[in-house]
């Protein structure tokens, strides 16, 4: 099969989970055998530009006409079978979509957050949940409290681009891929066309390496932001130290605009190790050396890729139980959640998991089964090739019915 693959690529500067599946999944097509190539734009770029060209950043998020042009020509010279469309903000946008239907090439869409009824993609404001925006014309709300970034007028282009591309996505697409039914249930309740919506969930590379013993550490792994409980884990930890600790340090790894505070939180401690960004290498060997890994989001996650890594490497989770944690990890079996956003709650989750050192043997090798199961590179492989050709079949069929 032949797919070209659109997506622009998140800064550099902070760990993107949809940067990792876009390149994973490419890579898993490439070594099939398919032919794969890639339209990106990177964001890393718009530092590089002038200040005109900054300045003219946000005029494109709605429409890039350029993109249209450029990647139109593309494809009628290239005839991919389909196009796999993931992130087109902010550089690319909507106008793939059209370029797609100028060279009559069948777009599918994997959906890796909630930007089709959420300007900010978060589902959330102010550290709650929130669904203001879902199922309106206009996501007026979003602008009012400035959901992008704390700024009016930086959610004022990602409004726009939702209110009047909301049509051109759902008639331009044939099938979108939900990575969570959780995921799938939020998007139909908003409108958009459920005969159109699949679960695909992501897949996970093999690790290679189990976790062997007990473990060393409880981890957290991920972008330190406040939507991704980091400031609840505080909380719950030094309640857990306040009662004489669990035998283990927590040791927390990534970055983001909490690093400041989780540094001068874990200043000092022996019980709480900062460590920083670390290499995907270092990844693999943290989790495999967990006792557990949490997982403590505060905002409905559509997937959460920490969870599977975990799974893959014969590691139990503690996880907040809402969105798509509920369907990723068996409360008991290969894993605990915590009641989201109550601290006592994630504790007393975390206290479980570290006292029996049996059971937790007994649920990383169920989150390992898990994995095999429904997470590995050749399941992902097979759920994606037969969404492909459902695509084309339905694209195939419609074209034939319009004649």
């Amino acid at each position: 099969m032949h797919v070209l693959v659109v997506h622009n690529r998140y800064a550099s500067a902070q760990p993107s989970g949809e940067n990792k599946v876009v390149d994973q999944e490419v890579g898993l097509l490439r070594a099939a055998g398919h032919r794969v190539e890639v339209f990106e734009r990177r964001s890393d770029d718009i530092a590089a530009r002038s200040l005109l060209g900054k300045v003219a950043v946000p005029l494109l998020v709605p429409w890039n006409p350029a993109v249209r042009t450029e990647l139109a020509a593309r494809l009628r010279t290239e005839r991919p079978d389909i196009v796999h469309v993931h992130n087109v903000f902010p550089l690319l946008s909507p106008a793939v979509l059209a370029a797609c239907a100028d060279a009559g090439v069948p777009a599918v869409a994997t959906l890796h957050n909630y930007t089709q009824v959420c300007p900010p993609g978060t589902l959330q404001r102010d550290g709650r949940p929130c669904t203001e925006c879902v199922g309106t014309a206009a996501p007026l709300p979003a602008v009012r409290h400035g959901c992008y970034r704390n700024s009016r007028l930086a959610t004022v282009p990602l409004a726009v681009s939702l209110s009047v591309n909301r049509r051109r996505w759902w008639s331009g697409v044939e099938r979108f891929f939900c990575i969570s039914a959780a995921q799938r249930d939020v998007l139909v309740r908003s409108g958009m066309p459920a005969e159109r919506l699949a679960v695909k969930h992501n897949f996970v590379p093999d690790p290679g390496d189990c976790r062997a013993g007990e473990g060393e550490h409880l981890l957290y792994l991920g972008r330190l932001a406040e939507a991704k409980g980091v400031r609840l884990l505080m909380a719950a930890w030094d309640e857990i130290a306040a009662s004489g600790g669990v035998g283990v340090p927590l040791v927390i790894a990534g970055t983001g605009p909490l690093e400041g505070e989780v540094t001068a939180w874990a200043a000092g401690r022996d019980d709480v190790r900062y460590v920083g960004l670390l290499d995907p290498a270092q990844c693999r060997t943290a989790v495999a050396r967990s006792v557990a890994v949490v997982a403590p989001s505060t905002w409905l996650e559509a997937f959460g890729l920490v969870v599977v890594e975990a799974m893959a490497a014969g590691v139990p989770v503690v996880a907040a139980g809402h969105g798509a944690f509920v369907e990723l990890v068996e409360d008991g079996k290969t894993g605990l959640l915590h009641r989201p956003g109550d601290a006592a709650s994630l504790a007393s989750c975390v206290r479980r998991i570290a006292a029996g050192p049996a059971r937790n043997r007994e649920m990383g090798q169920a989150a390992r089964r898990r994995y095999e199961q429904g997470f590995s590179p050749a399941v992902g492989l097979e759920r994606l090739l037969e969404e492909y050709r459902t695509a084309i079949a339905g694209r195939t069929e419609s074209m034939g019915g319009s004649r």
